[in-house]
């Protein structure tokens, strides 16, 4: 399951000890511990194995003898009467579909904005971060498995409509809402209606997905939140087949919809040892984001760590990474990272045109900032992403 932020800011104050940075990095985990946005008592402690709100779904058809198909995701289930689709929150009754997760999230934290990751986003912000049950997918190195594989009945839940979160968002001081942890496109609806309201009140919505979602409810999505970092799993389909339960065609068709919508987009690679790390799958992927989508999407190439059904294989090699971020700017792509290693270049963003460190990151921690209303402070090269 997903760090708490206090757990994970309590990590960093060990292991910048262990590196020998505990009079930078100590000190300044213990000023953002002190400030972390604290989520209200209220809810915090009103979690309890509950379904506290039920909503009709969007996107489905309604077949003959109360059998509906969904439309929501490329599975396309159809489901019978008292039956529920592949991802175990949408159930039809009697011909209608209700998605049973709307308001009943099982995940909330305010955290850095740099966890999604997004790096271009609002860096050094704070997101309000949640989650329902569910996913339409079943990978296997699922770091947050324990609740996206499971049906919400099964999950203990906060009671939180759309209005409450924008509510929390703002007694948090948080800029963005993050509708993330599992598969937000399972809770299509309570993310939609959120980011409605957060929009109204001033607040930013972005979106952490695998993008296996049907063209008509993205681009409605996308006409209604900020940002979305995109998990690419694989550059290859057998890869979506065995080990995701998905199919890549849909992904790439995902990313493209979202570039030319103009919402703020970046992409994560998870490079998992043996089963998507060639240096020829590498290159295809790099090769597609340029050709496709152009060289200023931000890719995330990020360490693997044995988790879930993948437990047997080691974790990705430092080297291995450092030499995909290369291969990947090498071929034209200008912002290309590191994840999940603290400490290494590949986490701090240089301007492509010359070449100088433009910020500079320690895990999720802003340590420089040399980007100026959008622009490389030494040579006044305009960086994209959004600044403010």
């Amino acid at each position: 399951m997903d760090l708490s932020r206090r757990e994970f800011i309590k990590s960093l104050m060990i292991t910048g000890a262990c590196v020998g940075l505990a009079s930078v990095e100590s000190e300044q985990a213990k000023s953002l511990l002190a400030s972390t946005p604290q989520i209200s008592k209220r809810i915090s402690q009103g979690r309890e194995k509950a379904i506290f709100f039920e909503k009709e779904a969007m996107f489905y058809d309604k077949l003959k003898e109360n059998e509906i198909k969904c439309k929501l995701c490329p599975k396309e289930c159809q489901i019978g009467d008292r039956e529920r689709g592949w991802c175990g929150v949408r159930e039809n009754r009697e011909g209608k579909y209700y998605t049973l997760v709307y308001g009943n999230p099982c995940s909330i934290n305010p955290d850095p904005i740099e966890k999604k990751p997004f790096y271009h986003f609002l860096p050094g912000t704070w997101a309000f971060s949640l989650a329902t049950a569910g996913c339409n997918l079943n990978c296997k190195f699922c770091q947050n498995w324990e609740i996206s594989q499971s049906r919400p009945e099964e999950t203990n839940n906060y009671k939180l409509p759309p209005s409450e979160v924008v509510t929390e968002a703002k007694n948090t001081e948080c800029k963005s809402i993050a509708f993330t942890y599992s598969e937000p496109t399972v809770f299509y609806e309570y993310m939609l209606d959120t980011s409605i309201l957060a929009r109204k009140a001033g607040i930013k919505s972005v979106v952490v997905s695998a993008g296996f979602i049907n063209p008509e409810p993205l681009k409605l999505l996308c006409k209604n939140v900020d940002a979305i970092k995109i998990d690419l799993k694989s550059f290859r389909n057998d890869f979506y087949n065995k080990i995701c339960s998905g199919e890549l065609q849909p992904v790439l068709n995902t990313l493209k919809i979202i570039k030319n919508s103009g919402v703020w987009l970046e992409i994560v690679y998870l490079v998992v040892p043996t089963l998507n790390d060639s240096d020829a799958e590498l290159r295809d992927t790099a090769k597609w984001i340029l050709n496709n989508l152009g060289p200023d999407v931000p890719l995330h190439f990020s360490r693997f760590s044995p988790k879930y059904q993948l437990t047997k294989l080691p974790p990705t090699s430092i080297e291995r990474l450092n030499s995909a971020r290369q291969m990947a700017m090498d071929i034209g792509l200008h912002y290309v990272y590191v994840g999940n290693v603290s400490g290494n270049p590949g986490e701090n963003t240089y301007c492509p045109k010359c070449k100088k460190e433009i910020i500079k990151r320690q895990q999720y921690f802003i340590r420089q900032m040399n980007v100026v209303n959008g622009k490389c402070k030494w040579c006044g090269e305009k960086i994209p992403g959004v600044w403010s």
